[in-house]
Protein backbone atom coordinates (compact mmCIF):
# COMPACT_ATOMS: atom_id res chain seq x y z
CA UNK A 1 0.00 0.00 0.00
CA UNK A 2 1.44 3.17 -1.16
CA UNK A 3 1.49 6.18 1.09
CA UNK A 4 3.77 8.76 0.29
CA UNK A 5 2.76 11.70 2.63
CA UNK A 6 2.75 9.01 5.79
CA UNK A 7 5.15 6.52 4.95
CA UNK A 8 5.94 5.78 8.12
CA UNK A 9 2.41 4.19 8.61
CA UNK A 10 2.78 1.65 5.57
CA UNK A 11 3.56 -1.30 7.85
CA UNK A 12 -0.25 -0.74 9.90
CA UNK A 13 -2.04 0.26 6.82
CA UNK A 14 -0.48 -2.56 4.76
CA UNK A 15 -2.34 -5.32 6.61
CA UNK A 16 -5.86 -3.94 6.36
CA UNK A 17 -6.40 -3.63 2.62
CA UNK A 18 -8.63 -2.30 0.85
CA UNK A 19 -10.59 -1.60 3.80
CA UNK A 20 -8.75 1.68 4.55
CA UNK A 21 -8.42 2.49 0.88
CA UNK A 22 -10.67 5.46 1.39
CA UNK A 23 -9.30 6.47 4.47
CA UNK A 24 -5.93 6.34 2.41
CA UNK A 25 -7.76 8.52 -0.44
CA UNK A 26 -9.17 10.86 2.01
CA UNK A 27 -5.82 11.52 3.88
CA UNK A 28 -3.93 12.00 0.45
CA UNK A 29 -6.64 14.93 -0.43
CA UNK A 30 -5.82 17.10 2.41
CA UNK A 31 -4.14 20.29 2.09
CA UNK A 32 -0.77 20.02 2.81
CA UNK A 33 -0.64 17.47 0.23
CA UNK A 34 -2.11 19.48 -2.39
CA UNK A 35 0.78 22.36 -1.50
CA UNK A 36 3.54 19.58 -1.80
CA UNK A 37 1.69 18.49 -4.87
CA UNK A 38 1.75 21.62 -6.71
CA UNK A 39 4.95 22.92 -5.50
CA UNK A 40 7.15 20.22 -5.63
CA UNK A 41 8.15 20.46 -9.81
CA UNK A 42 10.05 23.85 -8.17
CA UNK A 43 12.51 21.42 -6.80
CA UNK A 44 14.40 19.10 -8.22
CA UNK A 45 13.06 15.15 -7.66
CA UNK A 46 15.45 14.08 -5.48
CA UNK A 47 16.39 16.74 -3.37
CA UNK A 48 14.15 16.14 -0.33
CA UNK A 49 15.14 12.66 0.28
CA UNK A 50 15.46 10.53 3.42
CA UNK A 51 19.19 10.30 5.06
CA UNK A 52 20.14 7.09 5.27
CA UNK A 53 21.54 8.31 8.89
CA UNK A 54 21.59 10.90 11.19
CA UNK A 55 18.77 12.70 11.78
CA UNK A 56 15.59 12.09 9.81
CA UNK A 57 16.41 8.93 9.56
CA UNK A 58 14.08 6.98 10.87
CA UNK A 59 10.14 6.40 10.37
CA UNK A 60 8.09 8.80 12.54
CA UNK A 61 5.52 11.19 11.92
CA UNK A 62 7.30 14.32 11.71
CA UNK A 63 9.68 12.93 8.55
CA UNK A 64 11.90 15.16 6.66
CA UNK A 65 9.94 15.77 3.76
CA UNK A 66 6.74 16.11 6.14
CA UNK A 67 8.90 19.01 8.33
CA UNK A 68 9.57 20.87 5.12
CA UNK A 69 6.42 20.82 3.61
CA UNK A 70 5.19 21.84 7.12
CA UNK A 71 7.71 24.79 7.53
CA UNK A 72 6.08 25.70 3.82
CA UNK A 73 2.11 25.56 4.91
CA UNK A 74 2.89 27.34 7.68
CA UNK A 75 4.43 30.44 6.22
CA UNK A 76 1.18 30.46 3.50
CA UNK A 77 -0.64 30.89 6.25
CA UNK A 78 0.85 33.81 7.21
CA UNK A 79 3.88 32.66 9.09
CA UNK A 80 1.22 30.59 11.82
CA UNK A 81 2.20 29.50 15.09
CA UNK A 82 3.82 25.99 15.26
CA UNK A 83 0.65 24.98 17.17
CA UNK A 84 -1.71 24.98 13.83
CA UNK A 85 0.43 22.98 12.07
CA UNK A 86 0.45 20.13 14.91
CA UNK A 87 -3.26 20.62 14.86
CA UNK A 88 -3.53 19.90 10.62
CA UNK A 89 -1.34 17.50 11.28
CA UNK A 90 -3.41 15.86 14.19
CA UNK A 91 -6.76 16.61 11.64
CA UNK A 92 -4.98 14.40 8.55
CA UNK A 93 -4.01 11.67 11.22
CA UNK A 94 -8.10 11.94 12.46
CA UNK A 95 -9.09 11.32 8.81
CA UNK A 96 -7.47 7.86 8.50
CA UNK A 97 -8.31 7.12 12.43
CA UNK A 98 -4.89 6.54 12.55
CA UNK A 99 -2.64 6.66 16.43
CA UNK A 100 -2.88 9.85 18.79
CA UNK A 101 -0.66 12.39 18.30
CA UNK A 102 0.92 14.74 20.86
CA UNK A 103 -0.56 17.70 21.52
CA UNK A 104 2.70 19.83 22.17
CA UNK A 105 4.44 21.68 19.03
CA UNK A 106 7.77 20.21 20.75
CA UNK A 107 8.10 17.24 18.34
CA UNK A 108 7.70 19.48 15.25
CA UNK A 109 9.81 21.85 16.45
CA UNK A 110 12.73 19.60 17.11
CA UNK A 111 12.52 18.35 13.40
CA UNK A 112 12.99 21.82 12.44
CA UNK A 113 15.54 22.36 14.52
CA UNK A 114 17.16 19.39 12.96
CA UNK A 115 16.56 20.22 8.90
CA UNK A 116 20.03 20.54 7.64
CA UNK A 117 21.14 24.25 6.46
CA UNK A 118 22.22 23.02 2.96
CA UNK A 119 18.98 21.42 2.39
CA UNK A 120 17.24 24.76 3.29
CA UNK A 121 19.89 26.43 0.97
CA UNK A 122 19.08 24.25 -2.17
CA UNK A 123 15.33 24.55 -1.38
CA UNK A 124 15.79 28.55 -2.07
CA UNK A 125 18.89 28.01 -4.91
CA UNK A 126 15.88 25.53 -7.44
CA UNK A 127 12.97 27.60 -6.25
CA UNK A 128 14.81 30.71 -7.59
CA UNK A 129 16.26 28.98 -10.73
CA UNK A 130 12.15 27.80 -11.26
CA UNK A 131 10.86 31.47 -11.10
CA UNK A 132 13.29 32.74 -13.37
CA UNK A 133 13.04 30.03 -15.98
CA UNK A 134 9.66 31.22 -16.24
CA UNK A 135 9.68 34.74 -16.61
CA UNK A 136 10.18 36.43 -20.11
CA UNK A 137 13.69 37.80 -20.87
CA UNK A 138 13.73 41.99 -21.01
CA UNK A 139 14.22 43.65 -24.05
CA UNK A 140 15.84 47.02 -22.28
CA UNK A 141 20.14 47.10 -22.59
CA UNK A 142 20.72 44.68 -25.44
CA UNK A 143 18.21 41.46 -23.32
CA UNK A 144 21.41 41.48 -20.42
CA UNK A 145 19.95 40.17 -17.09
CA UNK A 146 19.28 42.70 -14.80
CA UNK A 147 19.74 42.30 -11.13
CA UNK A 148 18.72 44.25 -8.09
CA UNK A 149 20.25 44.70 -4.85
CA UNK A 150 18.17 46.15 -1.76
CA UNK A 151 18.72 46.37 1.97
CA UNK A 152 15.59 45.69 4.48
CA UNK A 153 15.36 44.12 8.05
CA UNK A 154 13.79 42.54 10.46
CA UNK A 155 12.99 42.29 14.27
CA UNK A 156 14.14 39.13 15.81
CA UNK A 157 13.01 37.32 19.53
CA UNK A 158 14.29 39.36 22.67
CA UNK A 159 16.20 36.26 23.65
CA UNK A 160 20.05 36.49 24.63
CA UNK A 161 21.35 34.67 21.84
CA UNK A 162 19.89 36.80 19.40
CA UNK A 163 20.68 39.95 20.98
CA UNK A 164 24.15 38.88 21.22
CA UNK A 165 24.22 38.02 17.27
CA UNK A 166 22.11 40.86 16.39
CA UNK A 167 22.04 43.82 19.21
CA UNK A 168 19.19 46.44 18.77
CA UNK A 169 19.84 50.21 17.72
CA UNK A 170 22.13 51.79 20.05
CA UNK A 171 19.60 54.64 21.17
CA UNK A 172 16.96 52.20 22.68
CA UNK A 173 17.37 52.50 26.71
CA UNK A 174 19.31 49.51 28.32
CA UNK A 175 17.27 46.55 28.04
CA UNK A 176 14.63 47.49 25.41
CA UNK A 177 14.59 47.46 22.05
CA UNK A 178 14.61 43.92 20.19
CA UNK A 179 17.54 42.17 18.23
CA UNK A 180 17.31 43.14 14.53
CA UNK A 181 18.35 41.02 11.25
CA UNK A 182 19.87 43.15 8.43
CA UNK A 183 19.20 42.05 5.11
CA UNK A 184 20.78 42.48 1.71
CA UNK A 185 19.00 40.22 -1.03
CA UNK A 186 19.73 40.01 -4.56
CA UNK A 187 16.30 40.03 -6.56
CA UNK A 188 15.66 39.38 -10.43
CA UNK A 189 14.30 42.17 -12.42
CA UNK A 190 12.44 39.85 -14.54
CA UNK A 191 11.06 37.57 -12.02
CA UNK A 192 11.04 39.44 -8.94
CA UNK A 193 12.52 36.10 -7.65
CA UNK A 194 15.43 36.57 -4.53
CA UNK A 195 18.76 35.03 -6.06
CA UNK A 196 20.75 35.11 -3.03
CA UNK A 197 20.77 37.01 0.14
CA UNK A 198 23.46 37.89 3.21
CA UNK A 199 23.02 38.65 6.76
CA UNK A 200 24.22 40.67 9.16
CA UNK A 201 23.60 43.21 12.08
CA UNK A 202 22.95 46.99 12.64
CA UNK A 203 26.60 47.95 12.88
CA UNK A 204 27.32 46.79 8.75
CA UNK A 205 26.23 48.49 6.41
CA UNK A 206 24.58 47.43 2.44
CA UNK A 207 27.53 48.10 1.02
CA UNK A 208 29.71 46.08 2.89
CA UNK A 209 27.61 43.40 3.51
CA UNK A 210 26.95 43.00 -0.41
CA UNK A 211 30.53 43.21 -1.19
CA UNK A 212 31.22 40.57 1.65
CA UNK A 213 28.56 37.99 0.09
CA UNK A 214 26.37 38.75 -2.90
CA UNK A 215 29.36 39.39 -5.40
CA UNK A 216 29.81 35.39 -6.55
CA UNK A 217 25.98 35.32 -7.21
CA UNK A 218 26.83 37.70 -9.99
CA UNK A 219 27.25 36.54 -13.43
CA UNK A 220 29.66 38.48 -16.34
CA UNK A 221 27.25 40.21 -18.32
CA UNK A 222 25.00 41.40 -15.51
CA UNK A 223 23.79 44.96 -15.08
CA UNK A 224 23.27 45.36 -11.22
CA UNK A 225 20.82 48.23 -9.87
CA UNK A 226 21.08 49.82 -6.95
CA UNK A 227 20.03 53.24 -4.95
CA UNK A 228 22.21 55.69 -3.83
CA UNK A 229 24.37 53.40 -1.43
CA UNK A 230 25.62 51.41 -4.30
CA UNK A 231 26.50 54.66 -6.56
CA UNK A 232 30.62 54.94 -5.61
CA UNK A 233 34.23 54.02 -6.78
CA UNK A 234 34.39 50.93 -4.88
CA UNK A 235 31.41 49.23 -6.10
CA UNK A 236 32.02 50.28 -9.66
CA UNK A 237 35.34 48.94 -9.31
CA UNK A 238 34.66 45.64 -8.27
CA UNK A 239 32.05 45.21 -10.48
CA UNK A 240 34.03 45.86 -13.72
CA UNK A 241 36.47 43.16 -12.44
CA UNK A 242 34.16 41.10 -11.92
CA UNK A 243 32.90 41.72 -15.78
CA UNK A 244 29.14 43.22 -14.40
CA UNK A 245 27.91 46.68 -15.05
CA UNK A 246 26.52 48.90 -12.57
CA UNK A 247 23.13 51.68 -12.71
CA UNK A 248 23.09 53.47 -9.32
CA UNK A 249 22.27 56.64 -8.04
CA UNK A 250 24.84 59.24 -6.69
CA UNK A 251 24.55 60.62 -3.33
CA UNK A 252 24.81 63.98 -3.67
CA UNK A 253 25.93 64.51 -0.27
CA UNK A 254 28.91 62.42 -0.55
CA UNK A 255 29.77 63.53 -4.40
CA UNK A 256 29.12 67.04 -6.36
CA UNK A 257 28.47 66.42 -10.03
CA UNK A 258 29.52 69.50 -12.47
CA UNK A 259 29.01 68.71 -16.34
CA UNK A 260 31.40 71.42 -16.72
CA UNK A 261 34.24 69.30 -15.51
CA UNK A 262 33.34 66.13 -17.74
CA UNK A 263 35.96 64.41 -19.76
CA UNK A 264 33.61 64.16 -22.68
CA UNK A 265 29.98 65.11 -23.03
CA UNK A 266 27.80 62.78 -24.88
CA UNK A 267 24.38 65.15 -24.38
CA UNK A 268 22.37 67.63 -22.45
CA UNK A 269 23.16 65.88 -18.98
CA UNK A 270 25.04 63.11 -20.22
CA UNK A 271 28.67 63.07 -19.46
CA UNK A 272 31.75 60.63 -18.96
CA UNK A 273 33.56 61.06 -16.27
CA UNK A 274 37.03 60.11 -14.44
CA UNK A 275 36.90 58.71 -10.85
CA UNK A 276 39.75 58.53 -9.00
CA UNK A 277 40.65 56.24 -6.39
CA UNK A 278 40.56 57.13 -2.87
CA UNK A 279 43.55 57.77 -1.03
CA UNK A 280 42.87 55.39 1.72
CA UNK A 281 41.86 51.90 1.59
CA UNK A 282 38.32 51.02 2.01
CA UNK A 283 37.44 48.62 5.39
CA UNK A 284 35.08 46.80 3.45
CA UNK A 285 37.71 44.92 0.98
CA UNK A 286 40.59 43.10 1.93
CA UNK A 287 44.43 44.68 1.29
CA UNK A 288 45.21 42.59 -1.83
CA UNK A 289 42.16 43.55 -3.33
CA UNK A 290 42.31 47.28 -2.99
CA UNK A 291 45.61 47.56 -4.67
CA UNK A 292 43.90 45.58 -7.35
CA UNK A 293 41.73 48.26 -8.13
CA UNK A 294 42.62 51.02 -10.92
CA UNK A 295 43.83 54.33 -10.09
CA UNK A 296 41.10 55.44 -12.33
CA UNK A 297 37.58 54.37 -13.80
CA UNK A 298 35.49 55.71 -16.66
CA UNK A 299 31.86 56.46 -15.58
CA UNK A 300 28.40 57.92 -17.17
CA UNK A 301 26.35 60.37 -15.31
CA UNK A 302 23.46 61.20 -16.37
CA UNK A 303 20.84 64.00 -14.82
CA UNK A 304 17.38 63.43 -15.33
CA UNK A 305 14.65 66.02 -14.31
CA UNK A 306 11.27 64.36 -13.54
CA UNK A 307 8.19 66.31 -14.17
CA UNK A 308 4.88 65.72 -13.12
CA UNK A 309 1.55 68.32 -13.40
CA UNK A 310 1.08 69.64 -10.37
CA UNK A 311 4.11 68.61 -8.63
CA UNK A 312 7.77 70.01 -8.29
CA UNK A 313 10.30 68.94 -10.54
CA UNK A 314 12.47 66.35 -9.08
CA UNK A 315 16.59 66.04 -10.20
CA UNK A 316 17.61 62.05 -10.50
CA UNK A 317 21.58 62.10 -10.80
CA UNK A 318 22.54 58.25 -11.99
CA UNK A 319 25.72 57.07 -12.63
CA UNK A 320 26.64 53.93 -14.99
CA UNK A 321 29.56 51.94 -16.35
CA UNK A 322 27.24 51.20 -19.60
CA UNK A 323 29.47 53.70 -21.62
CA UNK A 324 28.35 53.41 -25.08
CA UNK A 325 25.10 56.11 -26.07
CA UNK A 326 24.24 54.04 -28.73
CA UNK A 327 24.22 50.41 -27.39
CA UNK A 328 22.63 51.66 -23.80
CA UNK A 329 20.40 54.97 -24.79
CA UNK A 330 19.48 57.39 -21.94
CA UNK A 331 15.81 56.37 -22.49
CA UNK A 332 16.43 52.85 -21.66
CA UNK A 333 19.06 53.78 -18.61
CA UNK A 334 16.22 55.05 -17.13
CA UNK A 335 13.29 53.02 -17.39
CA UNK A 336 15.84 50.14 -16.28
CA UNK A 337 16.71 52.12 -13.33
CA UNK A 338 12.84 52.79 -12.84
CA UNK A 339 12.19 48.94 -12.25
CA UNK A 340 14.24 49.02 -9.06
CA UNK A 341 11.13 50.07 -7.13
CA UNK A 342 8.77 47.04 -8.24
CA UNK A 343 11.93 44.92 -5.90
CA UNK A 344 11.02 47.93 -3.05
CA UNK A 345 7.51 46.28 -3.71
CA UNK A 346 8.86 42.31 -3.12
CA UNK A 347 10.75 43.30 -0.02
CA UNK A 348 6.75 44.54 0.86
CA UNK A 349 5.42 41.38 -0.50
CA UNK A 350 7.68 39.39 2.01
CA UNK A 351 7.32 41.57 5.13
CA UNK A 352 3.56 42.37 5.18
CA UNK A 353 2.00 39.65 2.83
CA UNK A 354 4.12 36.85 4.29
CA UNK A 355 4.60 38.20 7.73
CA UNK A 356 8.16 38.21 7.67
CA UNK A 357 8.17 41.89 9.62
CA UNK A 358 9.31 39.55 12.97
CA UNK A 359 10.59 35.87 12.89
CA UNK A 360 9.37 33.78 15.68
CA UNK A 361 12.92 31.68 16.25
CA UNK A 362 14.84 32.12 19.33
CA UNK A 363 18.48 30.87 17.95
CA UNK A 364 20.61 32.93 14.90
CA UNK A 365 21.09 29.22 13.59
CA UNK A 366 17.02 28.96 13.38
CA UNK A 367 16.88 32.45 12.27
CA UNK A 368 18.83 32.11 9.92
CA UNK A 369 16.03 28.70 8.88
CA UNK A 370 13.62 30.33 8.97
CA UNK A 371 14.58 33.40 6.58
CA UNK A 372 15.46 31.23 3.99
CA UNK A 373 11.81 29.17 4.30
CA UNK A 374 10.32 32.67 3.72
CA UNK A 375 12.88 33.12 0.63
CA UNK A 376 12.03 30.30 -0.51
CA UNK A 377 7.85 30.55 -0.41
CA UNK A 378 8.28 34.17 -1.86
CA UNK A 379 9.93 32.26 -4.81
CA UNK A 380 7.03 29.92 -5.10
CA UNK A 381 4.70 32.43 -5.17
CA UNK A 382 6.81 33.74 -8.18
CA UNK A 383 7.38 30.63 -9.95
CA UNK A 384 3.43 30.65 -9.86
CA UNK A 385 2.68 34.24 -10.75
CA UNK A 386 5.41 33.54 -13.77
CA UNK A 387 3.49 30.85 -14.72
CA UNK A 388 0.05 32.50 -15.14
CA UNK A 389 2.21 35.37 -17.05
CA UNK A 390 3.00 33.17 -19.73
CA UNK A 391 -0.09 30.99 -20.18
CA UNK A 392 -2.26 34.43 -20.33
CA UNK A 393 0.46 36.29 -22.06
CA UNK A 394 0.32 38.71 -19.44
CA UNK A 395 2.83 41.41 -18.13
CA UNK A 396 4.34 39.53 -14.96
CA UNK A 397 4.10 43.02 -13.02
CA UNK A 398 0.36 43.52 -13.38
CA UNK A 399 0.01 39.89 -11.43
CA UNK A 400 -0.62 40.54 -7.81
CA UNK A 401 1.29 38.93 -5.23
CA UNK A 402 -1.63 39.15 -2.68
CA UNK A 403 -3.77 38.01 -4.81
CA UNK A 404 -1.62 34.74 -6.00
CA UNK A 405 -0.97 33.75 -2.38
CA UNK A 406 -5.02 34.19 -1.24
CA UNK A 407 -5.82 31.94 -4.92
CA UNK A 408 -3.28 29.46 -4.03
CA UNK A 409 -4.88 29.01 -0.35
CA UNK A 410 -8.46 28.17 -1.63
CA UNK A 411 -7.94 26.53 -4.76
CA UNK A 412 -5.82 23.89 -3.11
CA UNK A 413 -8.88 23.38 -0.44
CA UNK A 414 -10.66 22.74 -3.84
CA UNK A 415 -8.32 20.37 -5.28
CA UNK A 416 -8.04 18.48 -1.87
CA UNK A 417 -12.05 17.60 -2.08
CA UNK A 418 -11.42 16.39 -5.99
CA UNK A 419 -9.15 13.84 -4.53
CA UNK A 420 -5.83 12.09 -6.24
CA UNK A 421 -7.92 9.09 -8.23
CA UNK A 422 -6.29 8.96 -11.88
CA UNK A 423 -9.19 9.22 -13.36
CA UNK A 424 -9.36 12.95 -12.38
CA UNK A 425 -6.03 13.56 -13.20
CA UNK A 426 -7.18 15.68 -16.25
CA UNK A 427 -9.83 17.52 -14.12
CA UNK A 428 -6.85 18.69 -11.57
CA UNK A 429 -5.13 20.12 -14.93
CA UNK A 430 -8.12 21.96 -16.02
CA UNK A 431 -8.84 23.34 -12.25
CA UNK A 432 -5.06 24.32 -12.13
CA UNK A 433 -5.39 25.99 -15.61
CA UNK A 434 -8.61 27.90 -14.56
CA UNK A 435 -6.79 29.11 -11.44
CA UNK A 436 -3.86 30.62 -13.76
CA UNK A 437 -6.81 32.12 -16.26
CA UNK A 438 -8.16 33.87 -12.91
CA UNK A 439 -4.67 35.06 -11.77
CA UNK A 440 -4.11 36.59 -15.03
CA UNK A 441 -7.41 38.36 -15.60
CA UNK A 442 -7.67 40.07 -11.92
CA UNK A 443 -4.73 42.32 -12.72
CA UNK A 444 -3.29 45.21 -10.72
CA UNK A 445 -4.35 48.60 -12.09
CA UNK A 446 -1.62 50.40 -13.98
CA UNK A 447 -1.11 54.09 -12.51
CA UNK A 448 2.13 55.07 -13.25
CA UNK A 449 3.19 58.29 -11.02
CA UNK A 450 1.04 57.47 -8.46
CA UNK A 451 2.27 57.46 -4.96
CA UNK A 452 1.20 56.86 -1.47
CA UNK A 453 3.01 57.62 1.47
CA UNK A 454 3.29 54.84 3.95
CA UNK A 455 1.65 55.82 7.41
CA UNK A 456 -0.04 53.98 10.65
CA UNK A 457 -3.15 54.79 11.60
CA UNK A 458 -3.89 52.12 14.13
CA UNK A 459 -2.30 52.12 17.38
CA UNK A 460 -1.85 49.67 20.33
CA UNK A 461 -3.80 49.49 23.20
CA UNK A 462 -0.33 48.97 25.66
CA UNK A 463 2.03 51.67 26.61
CA UNK A 464 5.88 52.16 25.09
CA UNK A 465 8.68 50.08 26.44
CA UNK A 466 10.95 53.02 27.50
CA UNK A 467 12.83 51.47 30.54
CA UNK A 468 14.02 47.31 31.12
CA UNK A 469 11.61 44.89 30.83
CA UNK A 470 12.95 43.64 34.30
CA UNK A 471 11.79 47.08 35.84
CA UNK A 472 7.80 46.00 35.01
CA UNK A 473 7.68 42.97 36.68
CA UNK A 474 5.78 43.28 40.05
CA UNK A 475 7.79 41.53 42.61
CA UNK A 476 6.22 39.40 45.11
CA UNK A 477 5.64 40.58 48.56
CA UNK A 478 4.78 38.65 51.85
CA UNK A 479 2.05 41.85 52.64
CA UNK A 480 0.62 41.25 49.28
CA UNK A 481 -0.06 37.52 49.96
CA UNK A 482 -1.57 38.36 53.13
CA UNK A 483 -3.63 40.80 51.43
CA UNK A 484 -4.73 38.24 48.97
CA UNK A 485 -5.20 35.38 51.45
CA UNK A 486 -7.46 37.68 53.31
CA UNK A 487 -9.41 39.02 50.31
CA UNK A 488 -9.90 34.91 49.38
CA UNK A 489 -11.50 34.24 52.89
CA UNK A 490 -14.18 37.09 52.62
CA UNK A 491 -15.44 35.64 49.34
CA UNK A 492 -15.80 32.54 50.87
CA UNK A 493 -17.65 33.86 53.71
CA UNK A 494 -20.07 35.44 51.37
Amino acid sequence: MNTPFFPAWRPRLAPAGSRCAHRLATLRQATLSQIEERLAPALPADLLQKPATGDHSRDQVYTLVRTCWCWIWQILQANTSCRQVVRQVQALVALTQGPELDESNSAYCQARAKLPLSLLQQMFAASAKSAEGRAPLSPLLQGRPLKVVDGSGTHLPDTPANRAAFPPNKNHHPGGGFPYLRVVALFSAASGALLAKVTGGLRSSELSLFLAGLRSALRPGDILLGDRSYGVYILAAVLQLLGVDLIARVSIRNRKVDFRQASKRLGHHDALFKWSKPPTPSPMISWLEWLGLPPQITVRVMRVSLTRAGFRTRQLTLVTTLLDPQLYPLEQLIQAYARRWRMELCLDDLKTTLGMQSLHCLSPKMVEKELLMFLTVHNFLRWIMAQAAQSQNVALERISFKGSLDAFRQWTQALAQLGHAKSKRRQRCQIWERLLRTLGKDLVPDRPGRKEPRAVKKRSKYPCLNKSRHDYREPWSRNKRRRLARAKRRTSLI
